[in-house]
C-alpha cells in the first residue's frame, strides 16, 4: 500500500482548525499561495473540497468536520512517536526483566539489586534464572541482561564490564589449617571442593601446581559456589570460591577466608544486552542500578572461562 505524503498532515490541520487559508498559512509559517496550492493537493487525495466559500469567508464541508478530530489525534500521535524518550518515573514503571546469572553473582548482587527495585520502582519484577548453556542469542528476545563472564558477543549485543574478582579459598574457622601459613605446599595438601558446572577436575590451579612440581586432591565438584561453602563447613577442605562470594557466605556462615598462594589470572565480569534495549530507559535504570551495586569492593562473581579454579 502506497503511503500519502504525511506532510500534509500538518497543513491539514491548520487548515481545519483555522478554517481559512490565511490562517492555516501563517500557522505554518508559508505564505498564502503555498498554503492555497496545498489545499489543491489535499482537496485531490481526500476527494473533497474540504473548504468552500461562505459570504466573505469559507465554510468547512461536511467531511472537513468529521476530519477534524481524527486529523488531530493522528498529529499528536506521530508527534509522540517522533518525540525523543522523555526521562522516565521509575516508580511509575510496570515491567518484567529476565536476568541471567550464576548463584555466585546473584548472591553478591541480588541482594542490592532487589532492595533498590523495592524501594524506588516495585513495579518491577525480576526474573533471575541460572546459568546453562548460554547462548548469546538469547539476549534477543528471551533475556534482558546477562550476568557474568561473557563470551564472545555478536555484533547486536552490548556489554559493559563490571568488575575484576579474584579466587580464595574458604574453610570452617576451627579447622586445623584456618590459622596456618598457606603456602603453596600446604595448600597443595588440604582436599579441594571446586566449582564447575560441567564437573571438571582440572584447571587451572592446577596447571600453576604442577609448574612448581606440586598436585592436588580434588575431593569434589559442585555447580554452585554457596554449595561449595557449605560443604566446607562440615569437611576439612579448602572451597575455592570468587572473592566476593567468600566475604558473603564468612558474614553469615563460620567461615575463614585463606588467599590461594598461586599466581592466578583475574576474571573480569559484566553485563550484555541486546541493542533493541540499549535505549530503553527502564533498562537503562536496571544497568545503571547493576553498575553501581558491582562497583563496591569484589563485586562481580563469575566462574572462569576454564570453569574450574
Amino acid at each position: 500500500m502506497q503511503l500519502p505524503d504525511m506532510n500534509l498532515l500538518p497543513a491539514l490541520d491548520a487548515l481545519l482548525r483555522e478554517g481559512s487559508v490565511t490562517g492555516a498559512a501563517a500557522r505554518m509559517n508559508v505564505s498564502p499561495s503555498a498554503m492555497s496550492r496545498t489545499l489543491g493537493r489535499l482537496r485531490r487525495v481526500l476527494d473533497d473540497p474540504l473548504l468552500v466559500p461562505a459570504g466573505r469567508g469559507l465554510a468547512l464541508t461536511p467531511r472537513a468536520l468529521e476530519l477534524r478530530p481524527r486529523v488531530e489525534a493522528a498529529l499528536a500521535g506521530a508527534l509522540a512517536a517522533l518525540r525523543p524518550a522523555q526521562p522516565v518515573d521509575i516508580a511509575a514503571v510496570r515491567r518484567r526483566f529476565t536476568l541471567r546469572s550464576n548463584d555466585g553473582m546473584a548472591v553478591v548482587l541480588g541482594p542490592g539489586l532487589t532492595e533498590r527495585v523495592a524501594r524506588e520502582a516495585p513495579g518491577i519484577q525480576l526474573r533471575i534464572l541460572p546459568e546453562g548453556d548460554e547462548d548469546p542469542a538469547d539476549l534477543r528476545d528471551r533475556v534482558d541482561l546477562d550476568l557474568g563472564h561473557l563470551p564472545d558477543l555478536p555484533h547486536d549485543v552490548r556489554h559493559q564490564d563490571l568488575a575484576r574478582h579474584h579466587y580464595v579459598a574458604v574453610c570452617r574457622r576451627d579447622a586445623p589449617h584456618a590459622d596456618e601459613p598457606l603456602t603453596p605446599k600446604a595448600f597443595a595438601a588440604v582436599p579441594h571442593i571446586t566449582v564447575s558446572r560441567r564437573g571438571r577436575f582440572h584447571g587451572v590451579v592446577d596447571e600453576r601446581l604442577a609448574a612448581i612440581g606440586l598436585t592436588r586432591r580434588v575431593l569434589a565438584t559442585v555447580p554452585t559456589h554457596l554449595t561449595a561453602c557449605f560443604l566446607a563447613l562440615r569437611t576439612d577442605v579448602l572451597a575455592l570460591v570468587p572473592d566476593a562470594v567468600a566475604a558473603q557466605a564468612a558474614e553469615a556462615l563460620p567461615l575463614a577466608v585463606r588467599e590461594i598462594p598461586l599466581d592466578l589470572p583475574p576474571v573480569t565480569t559484566g553485563m550484555a544486552w541486546h541493542v533493541r534495549l540499549d535505549t530503553d530507559p527502564a533498562h537503562r535504570w536496571l544497568r545503571a542500578a547493576v553498575a553501581r551495586i558491582a562497583g563496591g569492593p569484589g563485586a562481580g562473581p563469575s566462574d572462569t572461562p576454564s570453569d574450574t579454579p
